[in-house]
């Protein structure tokens, strides 16, 4: 039987990239991943004066070399790849700096590599356009990511995603995986799982 087909994003899923480490740096400061609200990290706290001189600044580093595994993250998904084919889908794209975003697609890459050796690296897509790839399942953190046609959507807790009610996800079709990235992916084994072995997930007509 063939496995259905599983879109993975990898930033704010798979793991913390090392940009909020990096601002501190920049501004000699401590945030943490949770005082954070808006997607965007720089765009909340750089100053938009020093925003030219921050470009220039993380676009020398890499983001993904000391990048922050989420709990529970590699376990799951190689269990799950048992089950599912998966493809890693994610943006290298810095939308504030497109000219030297290039570099993100080689760090990316070898982060994969080295994290998700059971995955065949010729399964990686990368693209902004994920609305564009098709699948079955699909797991990301943004809403504006996950408003396609795919049968199963879950929206993976972040520290930007929390206020979304339920009502929206509902409108758009789309499962919450808890609301603590830390337990997220304990979360979302048990809904793949369910999905899988076709136990009813309550509340979830659409299914």
């Amino acid at each position: 039987m063939d496995k259905k087909v599983l879109l993975l994003d990898v930033d704010e899923v798979i793991c913390f990239s090392s940009f909020l480490p990096l601002v501190n740096e920049f501004l000699d400061t401590n945030y943490q991943i949770d005082d954070c609200s808006n997607y965007y990290i720089d765009e909340e706290f750089i100053p938009k004066d020093k925003m030219d001189e921050f470009n220039k600044f993380i676009s020398t580093r890499n983001l993904y070399e000391n990048a922050t595994i989420l709990p529970g993250a590699i376990e799951v998904i190689k269990l799950l790849n048992e089950y599912y084919d998966i493809y890693p889908l994610t943006s290298c794209i810095n939308p504030f700096d497109i000219q030297n975003s290039g570099i993100l697609f080689l760090n990316k890459y070898k982060f994969l590599l080295k994290n998700l050796p059971f995955i065949d690296p010729r399964k990686y897509i990368f693209t902004e356009s994920k609305d564009k790839i098709k699948g079955d399942i699909i797991i990301d953190d943004r809403l504006s990511n996950l408003r396609s046609n795919i049968r199963l959507k879950i929206l993976f807790p972040s520290y930007h995603n929390k206020n979304i009610s339920d009502e929206e996800l509902t409108k758009n079709h789309v499962i919450r995986a808890g609301y603590d990235w830390r337990n997220g992916w304990l979360k979302t084994k048990e809904i793949l799982m369910d999905y899988y072995y076709k136990k009813k997930l309550l509340n979830y007509k659409w299914l």
